[in-house]
């Protein structure tokens, strides 16, 4: 029995209960009383894939189905990777300790680049064909979605289907269809496989690569993408739920400390704000709220079923919430301080009100985090989040009056136009802040600051744009880390290396799947964490297979191409992406779009899809403005 081999190696590896299963409001269903079985994934190890909401929002979904089984599945961390290779011990469910490769479905949770190596590891540890081409009886149906899916290109030769967009709803029909097909005798035999795969095509938000050929110019850039039968669309649209379903109240608590160790509430979803550089801003809209009392009956109900003390209100913006004020006030009136604490995990800085202070000065833990995301003001014009010196200086004196004595700003160093002279300014606004801070505070003041390099994404307006090259990078690095030699002040920054990686594969084409194999085969796994990353190991699998790293990270490329990504359809259109594009390529003099939540409709794309957008649409063409 694979159980009897778990119990005993388990002492030999660190953090056993990742892989024992069992923990509160985990479910364990009958498998022979179901019909359907889903095994779902997050690429890297449990203590992560645990604090995915995403994840444990359609684990709790199709679990409430009757006839569906669903599971969970995480990569082991090396040491038990070894126990299982040593022990002949295939990749297995934590719930039912059944081998992955006997479920009907693996779904994974793609979430960043970086964990592509694992998705392939985890699939030959299951004994699963890591290319679906070699898929047939006896293999599940691999299936991927999440943010990471939006570009699938780099991953069309291992995964047999994509979900794009919101799965509350896709992955039901999806998962009915398959019940239905299974129900008349349907096998995945090679034969079988593709029929299925040719009835999936059809339902919106789904995308077979199999079943599309894409072709390339003579320098590299796609030619074109060719849809192969009747049933693939030539373009792909992701989907999206409007309203929100009921947020998640019933969520497993891990036996061990998650990344994010508390209860979510998800109030809001989508961010009409419009930052240049950001993709989530993008893909996650339309923008949808939450009622104050569906938050407040949710948070009563996760303590009720949890016992979590700490809730985090999540969301891309918090602190954008229409009635942020009025939400905060109905949660302290119905759980004291000292009996729950409530995070808000994303705030910016120019929205940031007294009340909300307030509130989270009476419950503070820790720091305050912002992300003010560049030094100056005329660079935070051009990526669409304009917000003065001032205002930021303000917020900070404001929070630290009221008894915070630590802050962590975030910036990124290589955006589109940035001079030396941005990143100077960087410096000189930590500086500010750290005397500001120290004025009030005194010695106590501590400020972090955290330094990412910018890598273009696919469906922003940004995704036409170059990453900064690594001399480019090293010269800013080197002015932020001369300058920021202060007491009190600490200086956090990513790796050059990763993150030229990730911006490779985050706009890469389906030729890059030859080169992830290639780094996998050369033992290529964790690779977004530092102590297991080879940028060597990369580098020579693309001279492997033949391609050149900076034809996909340092190119600027032209508003005519056609990009990998291009039969992708978030919802904004390419005229928008490239009118915000040009609007923050206009010199000294960059322009400005408003968040359309609370100005007129920007015509994205989405006001042709969201009944909401239309509605803001109408207003301005007759020139008029909907109450909020």
């Amino acid at each position: 029995m694979l159980a009897d081999k778990l119990e005993r190696l388990l002492p030999n590896v660190t953090k056993p209960a990742r892989y024992t299963g069992g923990e509160w409001n985990s479910v364990t269903k009958d498998w022979s009383t179901t019909s359907i079985r889903v095994v779902l994934s997050y690429p890297d190890i449990y203590d992560i894939g645990m604090s995915n909401l995403g994840l444990l929002i359609l684990y709790d979904l199709l679990n409430s189905r009757g006839g569906i089984l669903c599971e969970r599945t995480f990569a082991p961390w090396v040491d038990m990777e070894a126990q299982m290779r040593a022990n002949d011990i295939p990749l297995f469910s934590i719930e039912s300790k059944r081998p992955v490769r006997d479920f009907d479905i693996l779904g994974f949770s793609l979430s960043h680049e970086l964990s592509y190596t694992n998705l392939l590891n985890m699939l030959q540890l299951a004994g699963i064909p890591i290319h679906s081409r070699d898929r047939g009886e006896g293999d599940p149906l691999v299936i991927a979605g999440g943010s990471g899916a939006l570009n699938p290109e780099p991953l069309a030769d291992f995964i047999d289907l994509f979900v794009l967009g919101e799965g509350e709803e896709v992955l039901l029909e999806l998962v009915g269809l398959y019940k239905d097909w299974k129900r008349a005798g349907g096998r995945l035999s090679r034969e079988g496989r593709a029929e299925l795969l040719r009835r999936t095509a059809q339902i919106e938000g789904i995308y077979v690569p199999s079943l599309y050929d894409v072709r390339y110019h003579d320098d590299g850039t796609v030619a074109n993408i060719i849809p192969l039968i009747p049933e693939a669309k030539p373009r792909i649209v992701r989907r999206f739920v409007s309203p929100l379903p009921p947020p998640l109240t019933r969520p497993i608590v891990p036996y061990i400390e998650a990344v994010h160790d508390r209860g979510m509430v998800e109030i809001q979803r989508g961010c009409t704000r419009g930052c240049r550089f950001c993709q989530a801003g993008m893909i996650y809209r339309p923008y949808r709220q939450r009622s104050i009392e569906e938050i407040v009956r949710a948070v009563e109900e996760i303590i009720h079923n949890c016992g979590y003390d700490e809730i985090g209100l999540v969301s891309l913006s918090t602190s954008d919430y229409l009635g942020i004020d009025r939400l905060l006030e109905a949660l302290n009136e119905r759980f004291p301080p000292k009996q729950v604490t409530f995070s808000l995990p994303s705030l910016r800085i120019d929205n940031f009100p007294d009340c909300l202070a307030e509130a989270m000065a009476s419950r503070k833990r820790g720091g305050l985090t912002f992300a003010p995301e560049a030094g100056s003001e005329r660079l935070r014009a051009v990526i669409n989040k304009a917000v003065s010196d001032e205002t930021i200086l303000e917020t900070v004196e404001r929070v630290c009056r009221l008894g915070w004595t630590h802050l962590k700003l975030y910036f990124m160093i290589g955006l589109p136009s940035e001079t030396m002279a941005d990143v100077e300014a960087i410096v000189e606004l930590a500086r500010k802040v750290r005397q500001v801070g120290r004025s009030i505070v005194g010695g106590r003041f501590r400020l972090t600051l955290g330094v990412n390099i910018f890598i273009p994404k696919p469906h922003s307006p940004y995704q036409w744009t170059p990453q900064a090259s690594r001399d480019e990078v090293d010269a800013k690095y080197d002015v932020l880390k001369r300058g920021l030699k202060l007491k009190g002040v600490h200086l956090t920054y990513q790796e050059p290396d990763e993150s030229l990686l990730e911006a490779i594969l985050a706009r890469g084409d389906r030729r890059l799947g030859r080169v992830i194999e290639a780094a996998w085969r050369a033992g290529g796994k964790f690779d977004a964490w530092g102590e297991r990353f080879d940028f060597s190991r990369w580098l020579r699998a693309f001279e492997e297979i033949g391609l050149e790293p900076r034809f996909y990270a340092h190119r600027t490329r032209s508003l005519k191409e056609l990009l990998p990504w291009s039969h992708i359809d978030t919802g904004e259109t390419q005229g928008f992406l490239q009118r915000e594009y040009k609007r923050g390529h206009r010199g000294q003099d960059p322009q400005q779009t408003e968040d359309c939540r609370v100005a007129l409709c920007n015509a994205c794309g989405l006001e042709h899809r969201d009944e909401s957008c239309r509605m803001k649409l109408e207003a301005r063409l007759e020139g008029r403005e909907l109450p909020l």
